[in-house]
């Protein structure tokens, strides 16, 4: 009878971890469409082409050399013959709690569920660096980015490692349950990094500090996105609890679904109303960002509060993401898709909202588990992007940028027909 509980468990937990996997994969398209419905028309195809590529690129590297950085291992030769299923049995019979112990599921299902969070967090940098930077150049990053940098500081945080020998995460009282540090304030890191270096777009800003707005030249796009990575949030945090085949751990998850979509729609709302208190209109922009900024918010505990203090945290992110937004703008920080404000701002609040509910968690370590990420991919990530600088180039020609980097990068226009002129 336990045996067959035990297949039972290892069935309903990998594909779960599937599944889920699968649907955070569907947030490369989510991100695909926001990005490129934010974006003026001239450079739609080229960052149409960073989020495939780079998508690509991260399933590459984190096989190659990533997950073992991360967790150890080597799945890039593994095999299904390598399973030993009797080893696996006897491990399940000595742990304590049987099927209601922790969870138990293939390897590879652990290694897709992961690889498609680090897709997730080079997906930020694209809509950050947009309009301006040279497709190579970003490409090259993406090979640094998701085979050594994330992996490292995932290493030290999920994977349980000392940071340089000095001390662990883990031991301090740090937790991020789905990566609000971890995957989105990792990535906006790199990406504040790259768009330092990189300056803004020509005639974003004005010589007595005026700020131009460009508007994106697809907002339903944008809102199909930002409703595909909702859809997809599901996955990104529900498969963060890591197992469904016992009652305790299914209701987690459906608690988990339920902060996370009530968090989306604070956040949401918040914003919407923000927007309207500072700029007197519905900006559908904000509203947008807002839904994304509680969704950041939630990653970093969505199992410990309940419904209503979710949708207040998701609240808090959809004002803070406004607020972030024109500041960044005002410091002259050119993110044409709010991303560095949505993912990283937002991230570090989700991290030190963790102790609010969850006693086990201390807002100091929550505090040097904030800084040791930021500090690590931003600093690595300046360096890269420095020698890449240095060696190819980060930008685009000043006629290049005019004219739109669809057509010097890629040689082709997402909308030829319609099209009538440059902005």
């Amino acid at each position: 009878m336990e045996s067959n509980l035990f297949h039972l468990q290892y069935a309903i937990d990998t594909f779960y971890f599937l599944v889920c996997g699968a649907l955070v994969m569907w947030m490369a398209a989510g991100f695909a469409m926001l990005e490129s419905g934010l974006v003026r028309a001239k450079n739609t195809t080229e960052i149409l082409t960073k989020n495939v590529a780079l998508y690509a690129i991260s399933c590459i590297m984190y096989l190659v050399c990533g997950y073992a950085i991360m967790y150890g291992g080597n799945i890039f030769l593994a095999g299904i013959a390598d399973v030993d299923t009797a080893a696996v049995l006897g491990d399940f019979a000595g742990r304590e709690g049987g099927f209601e112990g922790g969870s138990i599921y293939s390897g590879a299902s652990d290694f897709f569920f992961q690889v498609v969070f680090v897709a997730t967090a080079m997906s930020i940098v694209s809509g950050a660096v947009a309009e301006r930077m040279k497709l190579w150049a970003f490409l090259v990053f993406a090979v640094v980015m998701t085979g050594f940098i994330y992996p490292m500081e995932g290493a030290w945080t999920w994977g349980g490692a000392s940071v340089f020998g000095m001390y662990t995460l883990g031991d301090l009282g740090f937790s991020d349950f789905a990566g609000s540090g971890i995957v989105h304030m990792a990535g906006a890191s790199a990406a504040l990094a790259g768009v330092i270096l990189l300056g803004a777009r020509k005639g974003k800003y004005g010589p007595n500090g005026e700020i131009r707005a460009f508007p994106g030249a697809n907002l339903p796009l944008a809102t199909l996105g930002t409703f595909i990575l909702w859809m997809g949030w599901f996955g990104f945090n529900g498969g963060s609890v890591l197992k469904l085949g016992d009652i305790a751990s299914a209701n987690s998850v459906a608690m988990v679904f339920l902060n996370t979509n009530t968090a989306a729609a604070g956040g949401a709302i918040a914003a919407l109303i923000m927007a309207r208190i500072m700029f007197g209109k519905a900006d559908l922009t904000m509203l947008l960002n807002g839904a994304l900024a509680g969704l950041v918010v939630i990653t970093a505990e969505p199992s410990t509060p309940s419904a209503l203090t979710s949708t207040i945290f998701g609240a808090f992110g959809g004002i803070l993401v406004v607020l972030s937004i024109v500041t960044m703008d005002k410091l002259r920080i050119d993110d044409p898709v709010g991303a560095i404000s949505v993912h990283g701002v937002c991230g570090l609040l989700g991290l030190l909202l963790v102790p609010v509910t969850n006693s086990g968690v201390s807002f100091s370590g929550q505090i040097i588990g904030a800084i040791t990420i930021f500090v690590w991919v931003f600093v690595a990530s300046l360096i890269v992007w420095g020698i890449l600088k240095a060696v190819m180039g980060l930008r685009v020609s000043e006629e290049d940028e005019y004219e739109g980097v669809d057509l010097s990068e890629c040689g082709m226009e997402a909308y030829p027909e319609f099209v009538s002129g440059k902005q």
